[in-house]
């Protein structure tokens, strides 16, 4: 019986074998790096994408900066503006009181009775002069109460005049003067209460 050996064939086809497994080895080792640079590729054009976006929303957000510092900036002046415009609105509503404020001066006052001085500081009112008798003094003070232009009545010293002059007392009367600035038809238009005249 004749013998066939098989050993070439076996080794012939290991060797095939091992060339076929190293050039499936080497094209997965290509393909690993195709996919390995294809990645690269893919992450370095992301994250370039985004910075660029990042680069646009800063170079947006100091524009809004920007936008929102002059706004600030228009409402502060908004804020004078206003501010001043009060004062003159004030301003043009209150310039009549003085006119008013002397004019009821001279109304309040009795008969019998005159002033020497007048002093004002700020609101408050002080009133120097001379009545024929005490009573005066009192309906003085009751006009100023009754009056629109001034209140709070309040008798310092009251004495009886002696010497040269017209006989009478002396008196020292403070007041306080309304403020009408914060209403408009007051300043145009006020009610005067009645007042009675001394005697």
């Amino acid at each position: 019986m004749p013998r066939i050996n098989l050993l070439p064939w076996r080794e012939q086809e290991r060797k095939e074998r091992k060339l076929a497994f190293f050039v499936w080895l080497g094209v997965a080792a290509v393909g690993a790096l195709l996919v390995a640079g294809a990645g690269y590729v893919l992450l370095n054009s992301t994250i370039s994408a985004q910075e660029r976006r990042n680069e646009q929303l800063r170079a947006e957000i100091k524009f809004v900066d920007r936008q929102i510092e002059e706004i600030n900036d228009l409402e502060t002046q908004k804020q004078r503006f206003i501010s001043r415009m009060q004062v003159i609105d004030k301003l043009q509503r209150s310039r009549s009181e003085e006119v008013h404020l002397f004019d009821e001066i001279t109304k309040t006052m009795p008969d019998g009775t005159y002033l020497t001085s007048v002093k004002q500081a700020g609101r408050k009112l002080k009133f120097e002069g001379v009545a024929q008798s005490s009573t005066r003094v009192s309906t003085l003070m009751r006009n100023i109460s009754a009056s629109q232009w001034m209140k709070d009545p309040e008798l310092e010293v009251v004495e009886s005049k002696a010497g040269t002059g017209p006989a009478g007392d002396s008196f020292v009367l403070d007041a306080a003067q309304v403020t009408t600035a914060g209403d408009d038809d007051a300043a145009s238009a006020p009610k005067r209460r009645a007042r009675s005249g001394g005697s």
